[in-house]
Parts: structure tokens; C-alpha cells; sequence
């Protein structure tokens, strides 16, 4: 039995490069976000998913789907955001045995009032790096890397 296939010199260092710039960019967002907003990074990503979806409505599983998270993480995360009004749940008209979590007028002038200002940062900390022709590298390498992650085995 051979041992692991290290890494060279070069993917070593793109891929600690991309983990420092993920863990950063996340961090000033984040903390962006909060500041200016008074919202989560969790919080923005269920009201972005939530304000482009038909009608500000999903069912809990897609919301699931759409970010990755485990059930409980969701279920958690859209309490706290009932708790505060972002968000409510509402019987399903299509499908009584279940319901839609829907955004609520304070959680749409929520999103409404946060997404330039994420935006501006977005710009700022990421966009503004990048050459166009970078910028076009680094969205065609990322999208190679999501279809090479749907392909693996689960």
C-alpha cells in the first residue's frame, strides 16, 4: 500500500492562497454585514434565496438544497429568523401536510436595505481585485471545480 499523493509545491500554495482568501472574505462580509445591517451571513443567504424565489416562498427542504445545510442548521436558523420577524411559516396551499417558509415585509426591506451595501463591499474586497480577464479565469475554474464535486460519488 502506497502512501498519500502529496501535493506540489504550486497546488500547495493555490490552495492555501484560496483557503486564506475564502476564510478572509468570509470574515469581512460577515462582519460587514452585521455592521451595516444588523444581519448574519446566514441570514442574508435565506433572505437572498427567499426574495429570488417565486413569491418569497420555499419549503425548508429547498432552503436546504439551495445552501447546503443539514435540516437542523436550517430548522434553527429559520427560528431565529421567525423570532425576528424575517421570516414566517405558512401552510402550503399546493400540499396541506407541509409549509412554505415565507418572507415577511420586514424580512424583504431587510434584504432590500442590505443587498447594495454587500454588493459595494462584494466589489471592494473581491470584484476590484480582479482583472476582467481574471475575474472571467477565476468564474470558469470555480464552475470546473462545482462540476467535478457533482460528479464525485457522495
Amino acid at each position: 500500500m502506497s502512501g498519500p499523493e502529496w501535493l506540489t509545491e504550486e497546488q500547495q500554495r493555490a490552495w492555501r492562497a484560496f483557503k486564506a482568501m475564502e476564510t478572509m472574505l468570509n470574515s469581512r462580509l460577515g462582519a460587514s454585514l452585521q455592521r451595516e445591517a444588523g444581519l448574519s451571513p446566514a441570514d442574508y443567504r435565506i433572505l437572498v434565496e427567499l426574495s429570488e424565489s417565486s413569491h418569497g416562498r420555499m419549503r425548508a427542504y429547498e432552503l436546504g438544497e439551495a445552501t447546503q445545510w443539514e435540516k437542523s442548521r436550517i430548522s434553527h436558523q429559520l427560528s431565529r429568523m421567525a423570532q425576528r420577524g424575517l421570516v414566517e411559516r405558512q401552510q402550503c396551499s399546493k400540499d396541506t401536510r407541509y409549509s412554505d417558509v415565507v418572507l415577511t415585509e420586514t424580512g424583504r426591506a431587510a434584504i432590500e436595505a442590505a443587498a447594495p451595501l454587500h454588493v459595494a463591499n462584494v466589489r471592494e474586497a473581491f470584484v476590484d481585485a480582479l482583472t476582467s480577464q481574471q475575474l472571467q479565469a477565476f468564474g470558469e475554474a470555480c464552475e470546473a471545480i462545482l462540476a467535478r464535486i457533482k460528479s464525485l460519488p457522495t
